[in-house]
């Protein structure tokens, strides 16, 4: 019986390889990525170029298993399409920008990549995280290897520089967060997270990070000190702004309105009657807690986003009280948050009039489908990898569990629908790269712990903790528990 299950594991694991093999692109005979979805029964539309937030997952397991070289071409390749001068025209990419996507076009016999900056994209949405991931994973690179010279060369080290300047620069926005428009990042679609997104800001502060490691050559000490200005600003403000827990949520209860002043209280005047106290008052456990999906002028979006929460752990972006309040509730909320197919993207689902005031009526964006609460084989990896970082391998494991049960008998769908995600998506592409991707390496961070430093980062500085700290208590916020 045991040695049964072991062979249909190892078949599994097999398969899946297979599956990432037949998805690899190549460029002038070179591996440069791999395609979105590898499914030949339906019409390809975009699925069949290589996105850069997809690839990374694919990219953290290729550097595992040593194939250093597909990840290497992809980051050079990259590179190459981020445009190097100012946009004249409005409708073009900025200066510093990474593509969403690019595909390999063929004109006369002769091989080009063709990128797109969102220009194609369904309601043409930008992709800011796109120069975070890439950013992230140079750094990877870099890890895995212990091969510094590809960050250090000319090129990349101006690469860098370029995303820094357009993430740094100054804007009429004055928060150490970043300002996007809605769809700039894995929730492409209307979803309301327009202004500051968890999951940018924690991939933010990340990119941040691995900027300020791979930033050594000279003429960069201007956006390192930017950096190291950027830091524990950004840190103090999500550690204390964006979360929740009971005794947050006591006090926001109590907030008091139309506060003026250095002396607010409710420095976003957030408006008690917007929240679901009823509903945030039984879901949250007595010990835990998260990061809100969103803050703003009267705006504290109490959605559990997966993504944001997970790489704040993994980033060490949340401090280690936060860390295990996180986990905690993924456990104590297992049900919700897991079910029956690791895991939900965002929690709980849209529904009613907000759905379609907040969506649009997006056809793709139902209550508990897609983006609105569908749940993501990929982000178990980003589970894994946070379950390991707390030292709670078993949340990993079990999620692992579930996942093989279903996985390869269901085709290695996108996503899937329903509360409890027993359902395949409704139009979710069969044989996709990162669910695959995603389910190999969730294996290999559990099973091997030493691969958490890829994308995980040793905790900040003393002095960067202790100018957060002093931002925390500048904030005049006293009903902040950390």
């Amino acid at each position: 019986m045991q040695l049964n299950k072991l062979d249909t594991s190892k078949n599994i694991e097999n398969e899946a390889w297979q599956a990432l093999e037949n998805s690899i692109l190549y460029y002038k005979g070179l591996p440069v990525g791999t395609l979105a979805a590898y499914d030949p029964s339906v019409e390809s539309l975009n699925y069949d170029q290589c996105f850069v937030r997809d690839f990374v997952s694919s990219a953290l397991i290729f550097l595992i298993r040593g194939r250093t070289d597909i990840v290497k071409n992809f980051l050079e390749e990259t590179l190459k399409l981020q445009p190097k001068e100012k946009a004249l025209d409005a409708y073009k990419p900025g200066r510093g920008l990474i593509p969403a996507s690019f595909k390999v076009v063929s004109v006369n016999g002769e091989e080009f990549l063709e990128a797109d900056f969102g220009e194609h994209a369904i309601a043409r949405v930008t992709p800011v995280d796109s120069c975070l991931w890439w950013l992230i994973l140079l750094r990877a690179y870099v890890v895995a290897t212990n091969d510094s010279s590809l960050a250090y060369q000319p090129e990349f080290q101006t690469g860098i520089r370029l995303i820094m300047d357009i993430c740094l620069a100054n804007r009429f926005d004055m928060y150490p967060t970043l300002l996007v428009p809605d769809g700039a990042c894995m929730i492409d679609r209307r979803m309301g997270i327009y202004g500051h997104p968890l999951e940018i800001q924690v991939l933010f502060f990340a990119a941040l990070r691995a900027a300020r490691e791979l930033l050594i050559c000279k003429g960069n000490q201007d956006i390192v000190e930017a950096i190291d200005n950027r830091l524990p600003l950004l840190c103090g403000h999500i550690r204390q702004h964006y979360w929740i827990d009971i005794n947050r949520l006591n006090a926001i209860y109590r907030f008091k309105g139309e506060e003026y002043g250095k002396a607010a209280v409710n420095l976003f005047n957030i408006y008690a009657d917007s929240l679901h106290y009823d509903e945030l008052d039984k879901w949250l456990p007595k010990k835990g807690g998260y990061f809100a999906g969103n803050v703003g002028p009267s705006q504290l979006d109490p959605r559990f986003f997966t993504l944001g929460n997970l790489m704040a752990i993994i980033s060490d972006l949340s401090t280690e009280e936060q860390s295990q309040a996180i986990m905690n509730l993924i456990e104590k909320r297992w049900d919700d948050l897991v079910a029956d197919m690791p895991m939900k993207i965002c929690y709980p689902a849209l529904q009613g009039e907000e759905y379609r005031v907040v969506t649009g009526c997006d056809p793709k964006n139902i209550p508990w489908s897609y983006h609105n609460g569908g749940s993501w084989p990929v982000l178990m990896w980003m589970l894994a990898a946070a379950s390991v970082k707390t030292k709670k391998p078993h949340l990993a494991e079990k999620a692992i569990e579930i996942a093989k049960a279903r996985l390869s008998e269901d085709e290695w769908p996108e996503y899937y629908d329903g509360k409890k995600g027993r359902l395949i998506g409704k139009q979710a592409r069969k044989y996709q790269t990162w669910t695959i991707a995603g389910f190999l390496l969730a294996q290999e961070l559990t099973s091997n712990p030493s691969y958490l430093p890829l994308v995980s980062f040793d905790k900040l500085p003393l002095e960067v903790v202790s100018r957060a700290c002093e931002f925390e208590l500048n904030s005049i916020d006293p009903y902040m528990n950390l």
